[in-house]
Formats: structure tokens, C-alpha cells, sequence
């Protein structure tokens, strides 16, 4: 099974090494390879709830018996370890190949920093939206921006850190 990441992972790195040339002023191959797989791991996202909450769901709320969830967090429920399997594959297999940490020892540590970005959202919106009055929409690109770069740090120098 790793055989086949690792070849898909250089497929996946050959495209987007393609549209590199362009930025290669701006940033580093390693963040541009980031952002391309998180973009991609974000639109993924995207169409991933609309077909859970508009056809698996039916915009229905989930009965689950001993609790109900609306359908758009149920939507996000089901959603979330699905894309956050598949971003853990693109960084490890596309963005940081080169890493010769267990995989396992990637995965706990990239969910220890899926989980500090859900706090750094959580209250960097709380202070753009309640505390400094911003507009949400902007403190939502400000929070996201913020949390991309700590996130891309932490990844490559804590989950997939070179040995």
C-alpha cells in the first residue's frame, strides 16, 4: 500500500511542480507543494459536505437514538476524519516525502496540530469578531492566513520533520 502512495504522491508532486515556475520568486517548492495540497484538501472538503448534507442526509437532521445532530454538523461529523485522512496523505505522500518518521508518529502529531489550528480559529475569530469588532468574513481570511503559516511550521518542523 505505501508503494502505491508513494507513486501517486509523485504523480501528484510532477503536476503541481508544473505550475511552480511562476511562483518560484515568491516561496519555497515545499510551501507552494502545501499550498496546492490544502487548496486541494479544501475544495475536496467543500463538495464532501454538500453530497453528505444534500444526498446522504437529505438536509435531515441524523437520529442517532441516544442523540440528534443537525444535518450540518452531522454533515461535518462525517465529513471531517475523511478529509483529514486525505490532507495527512497529501502532506506526507506530496509535501514532505522526504520525512523518515513512522507514520504513525505523523499521524498523532499532524492531529495534535489539526487540533491546536481548531483553537487558533476558535479564538482568533473570537478576538477579530468580538473583541476587535472585525467584519467575520474578513477575520475568518485573517484568522485563516494566520493559522496556514503556523500550520506549514508546525508540520514541517514537528509531524514530518527531517531526521
Amino acid at each position: 500500500m505505501r508503494k502505491l502512495f508513494t507513486s501517486i504522491g509523485n504523480f501528484i508532486r510532477k503536476i503541481i511542480d508544473f505550475f511552480y515556475p511562476p511562483f518560484q520568486k515568491y516561496m519555497p517548492i515545499q510551501f507552494f507543494r502545501y499550498g496546492a495540497c490544502g487548496v486541494s484538501n479544501l475544495l475536496f472538503d467543500w463538495v464532501l459536505f454538500y453530497v453528505i448534507f444534500n444526498f446522504i442526509l437529505h438536509q435531515q437532521m441524523l437520529h442517532l437514538g441516544f442523540v440528534t445532530f443537525s444535518s450540518h454538523i452531522a454533515a461535518f461529523i462525517i465529513k471531517f476524519p475523511i478529509t483529514l485522512f486525505s490532507g495527512f496523505l497529501l502532506q506526507k505522500y506530496v509535501t514532505f516525502a522526504a520525512s523518515e518518521l513512522r507514520g504513525r508518529t505523523q499521524l498523532l502529531r499532524y492531529l495534535l496540530v489539526v487540533v491546536v489550528n481548531l483553537f487558533l480559529n476558535y479564538f482568533g475569530l473570537k478576538l477579530f469578531v468580538d473583541m476587535l469588532s472585525f467584519y467575520p468574513s474578513i477575520a475568518n481570511v485573517v484568522v485563516s492566513v494566520f493559522t496556514t503559516i503556523v500550520s506549514y511550521f508546525c508540520q514541517k518542523m514537528f509531524t514530518f520533520k527531517n531526521t
